[in-house]
């Protein structure tokens, strides 16, 4: 049945009342683009379901610059910081080495008492027992404190807890040119073979290289210059007493300065 103009003229007075005004349909504008700015970014929520996984923790005691006592639901476990290795302090095999009473000292000041956050890797243990975690404490992950403050190396690094390997590895670059902390000692941290002066290293044995034979008029066990050859090949000689004499690990030994200028070594700076 046809309308009539009546009902016609009713029913476009009902739409026209269902059309928002200019100013609803500037309000409702304004909420919409508050919604979208109040939601979070991508990496806002990459970030939140990151930290989902965190664990928290509350910091009993500090053992050394890479290892940690906390308390985690109750129950005391000991942690060892991912990719990170501090010179010793408490090993029972190694004397004290260059800046670990710094490195424990910082650890000390940084996490005692604290509350923290663990975020695991791969693999949740070591054969030890020992959590494997990134430490975050006071919004910062304190294994790369460690590092840029060249309180630590990047070490203890196996497949597959590497998910921060590469910005460890960039840290310890800056921190490396600006020659602070273990870096600030020639030869002494190395990138891949721990710290000269102390650090237990499983090797094939080699043979044994023919010692210095002492110029003539010098008495036997008179060479006693070291030379060492850095992790970027630079060929250094130390002397007795030079600052670094003691933690420089030699791959030669001479008699004379002349003798190790003339293999090819420059004198240590200090």
């Amino acid at each position: 049945m046809d309308e009539t103009p009546a009902e016609t003229e009713k029913e476009n007075s009902a739409l026209e009342e269902d059309r928002p005004t200019a100013a609803e349909a500037e309000k409702e504008k304004v909420a919409l683009q508050e919604n979208e700015e109040a939601a979070p970014s991508e990496s806002e929520k990459e970030a939140a379901a990151e930290n989902e996984h965190f664990i928290p923790a509350k910091v009993v005691r500090v053992i050394d610059g890479d290892t940690v006592k906390v308390l985690v639901e109750g129950k005391e476990e000991t942690l060892r910081l991912l990719l990170v290795d501090t010179p010793e302090t408490v090993h029972p095999n190694k004397p004290v080495q260059p800046f670990g009473p710094e490195a424990s000292s910082f650890a000390k000041s940084t996490l005692s008492g604290k509350e923290v956050e663990l975020e695991l890797d791969v693999g949740e243990r070591d054969k030890y027992g020992r959590l494997l975690v990134y430490l975050h404490v006071d919004g910062k992950m304190f294994n790369k404190l460690l590092i840029e403050n060249g309180l630590a190396r990047v070490g203890y690094v196996y497949a597959p807890n590497t998910k921060h390997v590469d910005e460890l590895y960039e840290l310890q670059k800056a921190a490396r040119k600006k020659e602070i902390g273990i870096w600030s000692i020639e030869n002494y941290a190395t990138e891949d073979e721990g710290f000269n002066g102390g650090e237990e290293k499983a090797e094939a044995p080699k043979a044994e290289a023919p010692k210095a034979e002492a110029p003539k008029g010098e008495p036997a066990g008179a060479c006693t210059i070291k030379g060492n050859i850095s992790s970027s090949g630079d060929k250094i000689y130390h002397m007795p007493e030079g600052q670094y004499y003691d933690v420089t690990k030699e791959e030669e030994m001479f008699c004379t300065e002349e003798e190790a200028v003339g293999a090819g070594y420059r004198a240590s700076k200090r």
